[in-house]
């Protein structure tokens, strides 16, 4: 007789092994609307190459939106790193949630 129970928990744990387990949940990546702008670079007047240089009126108006771009780049940077770490932090769920497969698919 308890060979018999034996064998019908022994049965059951195996069947049931699997259906107890939880759940592997599938990460979701982060939206792209959460992607900062990154900023336009000014572009360079022709001038600057050139061997006689830019007259002053477009060699400031060059040196003001250097200036603007560069505050611009203050205030793209943090946004830009925390979203550098939301799609870090997709990728280890995404790891995460490949290994928790492979392990339900395991016997």
């Amino acid at each position: 007789m308890t060979i018999r129970t034996g064998t019908i928990f022994c049965v059951i744990g195996l069947l049931g092994g699997p259906a107890l387990a939880a759940p592997c949940t599938p990460p979701a990546p982060p939206p792209a609307e959460a992607r900062p702008d990154k900023p336009k670079r000014p572009e360079k007047p022709a001038c600057l190459d050139a061997k006689g240089g830019c007259p002053g009126w477009e060699a400031y108006s060059f040196n003001d939106a250097v200036k603007a771009y560069n505050a611009q780049i203050q205030t793209y940077r943090p946004l830009a790193e925390a979203y550098l770490q939301t799609l870090n932090a997709y990728v280890k769920a995404a790891s995460d949630y490949a290994q928790c497969e492979a392990k339900a698919l395991q016997p």
